[in-house]
């Protein structure tokens, strides 16, 4: 009996790593009184967000290489980004603009900035890669990746001659935008975007709208922000001829896949994708027996791109059955039915807070492996257990 064991992240308690090797000694216990060996193949998956270089590098033996940025606002701090084997670089933007890198109280994406995703895809260049991956799920920004273009070279000049300053709220000053100092070496560079969202830049399902409340944004910034964001794009298209307004994905971290797309000519790839791809699950699921996934929430937005959704979807091409494990079940989890997920089963045991079921979230998952396993396994006629 084979098992690919693929989650991803619980956000804020476990790392894609750290869920897998959880459910791998639920299965591990489960599977003791079996005559039959359960071999498990864990296989950590990311769709671009927190984890994604981890999961990438886990799968294909790269390295970390460990360097100091600026935060969301401009704070150094220690960040990290990944290189494989083939010299690659995965970045995730998380580890320098992420909103895990700011309290509750600093979240403003009227001053946030991407500039230290900037200063990573600038490390990346130093080691001489000329393929970069760079993931964009988490941001605390809104600033169009204004600030990432600008730890690159790229000036963005008010109507004086000025360098703006960091952050969303400045967006709408830009009068001219000089990219004559960009860094050379990004016209020989491959950068491509993981992203689970096909968010455009502006409107009612852009960046502002969708995500700028989860960041800090009332109402009135909200409105604001979006002005500021059409003001970039109308820039950039009168400017440089680059039309992103409207492009699937440049919605994406504030804005960022907007500036990756139209400064370094990135290209845009689902983020799980990406990753099932570079950690080469498909053929591992094809040899599979069952295959186990899970996240710290399962609601309908799962069906966007996450990463059980992608697991589902290549399991089905192999009539492989799916289990999708998470920290809780949210509205609408039950339309992912349809999509290749057989069975739902949430680690809350009891009646438990949220800072308790994310704190013990390590046990409480292994614990729902092993019952959920258990009767799995006894289930099959050709188990003896």
């Amino acid at each position: 009996m084979r098992i690919v064991v693929a989650p991803d992240s619980f956000k804020g308690s476990l790392s894609s790593i750290q869920a897998a090797n959880a459910i791998e000694k639920g299965i591990i216990g489960a599977a003791q009184t079996c005559r039959e060996p359960v071999e498990v193949i864990k296989v950590p998956i990311a769709d671009g967000g927190e984890g994604t270089v981890e999961a990438i590098i886990t799968a294909n033996k790269g390295e970390i290489v460990k360097t100091r940025v600026l935060d969301p606002l401009g704070r150094e701090i220690d960040s990290f980004f990944g290189i494989l084997p083939d010299n690659s670089a995965v970045i995730e933007m998380a580890a320098a603009s992420g909103l895990n890198l700011l309290g509750d109280d600093e979240r403003n994406p009227m001053k946030t900035t991407t500039y230290g995703t900037g200063q990573l895809i600038k490390e990346a260049l130093d080691y001489g890669c000329k393929r970069i991956i760079i993931g964009i799920g988490g941001s605390a920004t809104n600033d169009g990746g204004v600030g990432m273009a600008q730890a690159l070279g790229v000036s963005f000049l008010d109507e004086e001659g000025n360098q703006i300053a960091f952050g969303g709220g400045e967006l709408s000053k830009i009068s001219k935008i000089d990219v004559s100092l960009l860094d050379p070496r990004i016209k020989d560079t491959v950068i491509t975007i993981a992203s689970d969202v096909k968010n455009p830049l502006c409107g009612p399902n852009g960046a502002s709208a969708v995500y700028g409340p989860q960041k800090g944004a009332t109402p009135e910034m909200v409105e604001t922000l979006d002005r500021n964001l059409k003001h970039l794009a109308k820039t950039i298209h009168e400017q440089l001829n680059i039309d992103i307004l409207n492009v699937p994905g440049s919605g994406a971290a504030g804005g960022l896949g907007a500036g990756l797309m139209a400064f370094l000519g990135a290209k845009f790839c689902l983020g799980i994708k990406l990753v099932t791809e570079l950690a080469r699950l498909e053929e591992k699921i094809q040899r599979a027996d069952l295959v186990v996934t899970g996240e710290g929430s399962t609601d309908y937005q799962t069906l966007f791109g996450k990463v059980p959704h992608g697991i589902a979807d290549i399991a089905k091409k192999y009539s492989k059955p799916v289990i999708c494990i998470s920290g809780s079940l949210g509205k609408g989890y039950e339309q992912l039915y349809n999509e290749g997920i057989d069975a739902f089963f949430s680690i809350v045991n009891r009646p438990m807070s949220l800072e308790e079921a994310m704190n013990n979230a390590e046990v409480l998952l292994e614990q729902t492996a092993k019952n959920v396993i258990k009767v799995y396994l006894r289930s099959l006629n050709k188990q003896k257990c």
